[in-house]
């Protein structure tokens, strides 16, 4: 599998601040049958200055530790990037890194706030030839109310990424919701761990796609893990790679807590 949204890298962000819990979790990754993993520390203007010059030197260092530790975890670069004024500039210019140097980036909405025009952003971006990759949609708090901007994007050519863990319960009921009726709905293009921690946020992979193969099958799950992600680092255009499974009409589900408590479309 390729876990593609992961915090791997010591004290550059909010993940391990300690070699020793990135060679724990590149140990634990390795041993859920995770062969490559993106370093995607965040990209957060006025908190988290990283970029893609310093990003890469960081992933370098992780491999040669990788390396002697005996761990064999392939690595590749990447942000969890923050939305920021002339992304797309920064993107031309070096300093905000895509995955592996692929047309695809991923994008990180703010988890409390809709932000403003948040469309418009992302087309900013696909103009520019880049394929947003918008990282766990399924937690933010305002997908509720903007269910139907995530399904817009979806059919423009957006990408969307779910936290594996978001599938099994991990975050609780309210993602795992949101989660499966995205998946049931044709709306997810990859899985990811998303991980921070060895303990709390552990780089499971294959529990999520476990919970996906219930849902939609093994072949659509495989390439939520593994076909896609593949693609993504060998920078093919989304049309060259499988497509989302075409869904029949979701039969109107029993009214449960989240859809009586928001009720959106």
């Amino acid at each position: 599998m390729i876990d593609l949204h992961c915090h791997l890298l010591p004290g550059i962000d909010d993940g391990p601040t300690t070699l020793e819990v990135s060679l724990a979790m590149a140990r634990c990754a390795v041993d859920d049958g995770i062969t490559f993993t993106a370093c995607t520390p965040h990209i957060y203007p006025g908190l988290y200055e990283n970029n893609r010059a310093g990003i890469e030197a960081a992933v370098q260092a992780l491999r040669t530790a990788l390396a002697e530790a005996g761990i064999p975890l392939q690595l590749g670069t990447g942000a969890d990037t923050h939305l920021a004024p002339d992304l797309a500039g920064g993107i031309r210019d070096g300093r905000v890194p895509t995955i592996n140097g692929s047309r695809y980036l991923l994008l990180e909405p703010p988890h409390h706030v809709a932000p403003p025009r948040f469309d418009e952003s992302v087309f900013t971006l696909m103009a520019a030839g880049i394929v947003p990759v918008i990282t766990h949609p399924e937690r933010l708090s305002w997908i509720e109310t903007h269910y139907s901007v995530f399904t817009d994007l979806v059919k423009q050519g957006a990408w969307m990424q779910l936290t594996a863990g978001s599938l099994t319960g991990r975050f609780g009921r309210r993602p795992k919701y949101w989660a499966e009726r995205m998946l049931d709905e044709g709306l997810v293009h990859i899985l990811a761990t998303d991980s921070h921690h060895i303990d709390k946020r552990p780089p499971l992979l294959a529990e999520g796609r476990e919970a996906a193969a219930a849902r939609v099958g093994a072949e659509e799950a495989w390439h939520l893990v593994r076909t896609r992600p593949q693609g993504i680092l060998d920078d093919l255009p989304p049309g060259q790679l499988p497509p989302l499974p075409a869904r029949p009409p979701v039969p109107e589900r029993r009214a449960g807590f989240w859809q009586r408590l928001f009720g959106t479309a």
